[in-house]
């Protein structure tokens, strides 16, 4: 089948005196002004000067859809592949170029009319008969329709390439922005977040949403990004403070387990990824029926717990006089040597306060620090030390 037979169904140019055809060849550039002018008033989106790109190529495609409707008045049966290869391009232009489908199909019908009544005259001119017009009117129809059809072909067919073109940046883009960096440098994010069609935000902030399958935010996922990770997905949400997509990324993850990182530059997304992820590792007993998790508090501990064996080894130097004592004596003098770390003025009754016991009890378990760690209790860094220690011996209990 011939690219014309699929294009046009009905072919009522076979019913055209050819002497019609030489008066449109002949009358071209005065039908094509007519054309023109009658588009840029009536359609804004042409309103552009005749020179200009818009310009050329509205008179182009207008002199060529009249001498194409020439051609097949004289020749109904020929080829007419360049002509649609010609309006599948003006489709895609007008696409590039960022205009509508609404815009160009105004255009067609514009020069439909002007074209119906041009060539109406012609029938009168060439003195045929009167019903002639109504083949006419039905040919031009047909064919405008059929030029407008091709060019809302590549018009989708360029909108279609973009979108692709757009989300494979897109995917680029969170997977660069989610990777810890290699070395001091740092790819410029500009130029992929641009492909991407995602303004670069000052902060963001990563969003671990457990066991999403196909998971989306109504209306926002211009806006996020998304990536699947094993059965959770992972967005990073712009501007988290500010912008209100938080709230609307909680209102979609209703019913599941998500965890928000810390809003964070976006060269650092991949950092509130991390803290994310230790927050649903450290936790074993997420709640089943849903959960929204921010750690912005948990800083200090997601960051004990990333050194954890460090701190272990760590709490094997600082704490290892309590080794050889009684397990419950052990953990006794634990509890009463974070609760004096942890005091203002360091005084007995402080600690009774924070423990819960008479100052009494307090003041005999810190002469038992005292016989044990002696003057490093008033040295700062060990002091720091025994606290981190500390801090990383309780997570690691919590971990089970």
């Amino acid at each position: 089948m011939t690219a014309q037979a699929e294009t046009f169904t009905r072919q009522p140019w076979h019913e055209l005196h050819p002497v019609l055809a030489a008066l449109i060849r002949s009358r071209t550039e005065h039908i094509v002004a007519d054309m023109t002018r009658a588009i840029r008033d009536e359609v804004p989106a042409y309103r552009r000067p005749l020179d200009s790109a818009v310009g050329r190529d509205l008179t182009e495609s207008i002199r060529r859809a009249v001498l194409q409707f020439a051609e097949l008045i004289e020749h109904p049966d020929s080829a007419q592949d360049h002509h649609l290869d010609h309006f599948r391009h003006l489709g895609r232009v007008e696409f590039l170029n960022g205009r509508t489908t609404d815009a160009l199909q105004a255009a067609f019908r514009v020069g439909a009319r002007v074209g119906s009544r041009r060539y109406a005259e012609f029938v009168q001119e060439a003195t045929l008969p009167p019903a002639t017009v109504l083949t006419l009117h039905e040919a031009v129809l047909v064919h405008i329709n059929a030029l407008s059809n091709e060019s809302v072909k590549g018009f989708l067919a360029a909108q279609l390439r973009s979108e692709g073109e757009v989300k494979r940046a897109r995917r680029a883009l969170v997977e660069r922005l989610l990777e810890p960096p290699r070395g001091q440098e740092r790819a410029a994010l500009g130029p992929l977040a641009e492909r991407a069609r995602w303004p670069l935000p000052g902060a963001v902030a990563s969003v671990i949403v457990r066991s999403a399958g196909r998971f989306s935010v109504p209306g926002a996922d211009g806006e996020l990004l998304s990536l699947g990770r094993g059965s959770d997905v992972v967005l990073i949400v712009p501007e988290p403070e500010t912008s209100g997509l938080l709230d609307r990324v909680r209102d979609a993850a209703r019913g599941r387990v998500a965890v928000v990182g810390p809003a964070v530059p976006p060269h650092e997304a991949w950092l509130s990824l991390q803290c994310a992820r230790l927050a649903v590792d450290r936790r074993a007993d997420l709640p089943t029926d849903g959960a929204f998790l921010r750690v912005d508090d948990e800083l200090a501990e997601l960051y004990l717990l990333r050194g954890a064996p460090i701190g272990q080894l760590l709490g094997r130097r600082v704490l290892g006089v309590f080794a050889d004592l009684p397990r419950g004596r052990a953990a006794r003098l634990a509890e009463t040597l974070d609760a004096l770390l942890m005091s203002w003025g360091r005084t007995a009754p402080e600690v009774a306060q924070a423990l819960g016991i008479h100052p009494q009890t307090a003041r005999k378990r810190l002469r038992q620090l005292e016989t044990l760690f002696g003057d490093r209790l008033g040295d700062p860094r060990f002091r720091f030390e025994a606290l981190l220690a500390l801090r990383t011996h309780a997570l690691r209990a919590d971990a089970g």
